[in-house]
């Protein structure tokens, strides 16, 4: 029957996907169902399946590892609710399946710290009131009508399904799921794939929170219900759920990396996921598969950097590195980057401290951590310069030169306010003399040059640079407080100075700089 249910929903799926507005448009529910199916089917494939409590286990266990996303946890909770009822028994009969049912909503409701009516649980709830009848094809007949007089109440439940005007995907996804179950026992085939409508997803507000953030955690000191409580404060579409000794957790939130460090304190990460919501795509990250096989396939480095700027943050998250915030003024803790490397799921975890301040807590914390390499990386450019280098699937002893290369060819600007008056020497000789809040500009880390405009500063010092011949890019990042206008002129203002070089504009830089630049 979960068989068929896999096979069924998957006819189904590119529909499901059509029907997500809610709680973020992203159009993945399908997707992330069927996933959440296809993992069941696979530990189904390897029970023993004259073992009832061997195949309720492949149930809970298979879904829970490939769970993603709110509906595929959701389900995996269904499912879970399920599988623990008829564990203990050799036979389903009506009433069994039945309670089964009911187990199952019972489950689902649990796992949700705030369950929003008009979603799969109200669906799981109609199919558990109406789950009666003589035998077992007339319960889940019966259980499949009521989970759809609901479903066709949901728009009026949930204003966002009546704006798009569409049912709720995960309830129509989880009774697609219990069509198959019964198509199987009557030996009905499947049915042709439905052609599929646009709905109204382009209408939606954008989501509070930016990032889906997901993980799956083995060898867990705390409990789920303080799993969830820690991590609750982080976001919103929280679900945190557990069997056979995993746990796993989805939630939406705009600080994926500190939540993954605290979770990481309590237990063994086998996997993650952080997905920017406005960029969201079905294209998830595999985190299916039993624990050995996920294990197994830890990739060979992960890499954690140390940075701040919400433009710098997405440029280094987009390489594929867990943030630990800080840097220039704000150093962070040995803990706080030991915990980030125990979120990391690799076999080596390459720590950019990209400040010199913060280079010897780096150090500390991999003496704590064995699995971290610390890359004395010294400033913000240079540490992009690594990331960009970065290979997953790269032996870390032959990845560290490539990434210490990768920093070398890179010079950092920085471009900042005196917090005090005094006069320097530079290492050309050249005395500057400083009044307080006067602009000053460094060049790797290096005071080379004060006075007149933010601007001015950037434009002297890269005037200033030798072997501009060999150099190919100058990339300016301005402070999240700077004029998107000012930047424009500054960025016309260096393609003409220097018109053999590309130049690239960006937002979002660190708040200490007027403006943070590296020349590649």
């Amino acid at each position: 029957m979960l068989r068929s249910a896999t096979d069924w929903l998957g006819v189904y799926r590119e529909q499901v996907d059509a029907l997500n507005v809610y709680p973020v448009p992203d159009g993945d529910t399908g997707t992330n169902m069927h996933l959440t199916m296809q993992s069941v089917r696979r530990e189904l494939d390897t029970c023993d399946e004259a073992s009832m409590a061997s195949v309720a286990r492949a149930i809970s266990y298979g879904a829970l590892l490939g769970a993603r996303g709110n509906s595929g946890v959701i389900l995996s909770q269904l499912l879970k609710g399920f599988a623990e009822s008829v564990r203990d028994r050799t036979q389903i009969d009506a009433a069994a399946l039945a309670a089964a049912l009911r187990s199952a909503q019972k489950a689902g409701y649990g796992a949700v710290m705030k369950p929003v009516e008009g979603t799969i649980l109200t669906v799981a709830r109609g199919v558990a009131d109406a789950a009666r009848g003589n035998s077992v094809d007339m319960v889940l007949e019966n259980a499949v009508i009521g989970g759809q007089d609901l479903l066709d109440q949901t728009p009026d439940m949930l204003p966002a399904l009546k704006q798009a005007g569409v049912v709720d995907s995960g309830g129509q996804g989880y009774l697609y799921v219990l069509q198959g179950m019964l198509a199987a026992l009557r030996g009905e085939a499947l049915p042709p794939a439905p052609e599929v409508g646009r709905y109204a997803q382009q209408s939606m507000e954008a989501e509070e929170y930016g990032y889906c953030t997901e993980f799956l955690m083995s060898n867990s000191s705390a409990s789920i219900e303080k799993i969830r409580e820690l991590v609750s404060d982080f976001g919103d579409s929280l679900l945190v759920v557990g069997a056979e000794g995993y746990v796993k957790g989805h939630i939406h939130t705009n600080d994926p990396d500190a939540l993954l460090a605290t979770v990481a304190r309590y237990g063994k990460m086998l996997k993650t996921k952080v997905e920017d919501m406005s960029e969201q795509h079905t294209e998830i990250l595999n985190m299916t598969g039993a624990a050995a096989r996920a294990e197994e396939e830890l990739p060979k480095a992960g890499m954690v950097a140390v940075a701040s700027g919400d433009g710098i943050i997405k440029q280094f998250r987009g390489l594929g590195a867990r943030i630990v915030s800080g840097g220039q003024t704000a150093n962070p803790s040995v803990q706080d980057i030991v915990d980030a490397v125990r979120s990391v799921s690799a076999e080596r975890v390459f720590v950019l401290p990209n400040n010199k301040n913060v280079l010897m807590a780096a150090q500390k914390a991999a003496e704590l951590e064995g699995r971290a390499v610390v890359l004395p990386t010294r400033t913000l450019g240079q540490g992009l310069a690594a990331a960009l280098s970065f290979q997953a699937d790269t032996d870390a002893a032959e990845l560290k030169g490539e990434l210490e290369e990768a920093a070398s060819r890179v010079t950092t600007f920085e471009v900042t306010r005196a917090s005090r008056a005094t006069s320097h020497t530079t290492s050309s000789g050249q005395v500057l003399h400083i009044a307080e809040n006067d602009v000053i500009g460094l060049r790797d880390d290096e005071l080379v040059q004060s006075g007149g405009t933010p601007e001015d500063a950037v434009v002297e010092m890269l005037r200033a640079e030798q072997n501009l011949a060999d150099r190919e890019i100058i990339t300016v990042f301005r402070s999240v407080s700077g004029s998107d206008e000012r930047l424009e002129q500054l960025r016309e203002r260096l393609a003409a100075a220097f018109p053999d070089l590309e130049v690239e504009a960006l937002s979002g830089g660190p708040e200490l700089y007027d403006y943070l630049v590296t020349l590649e």
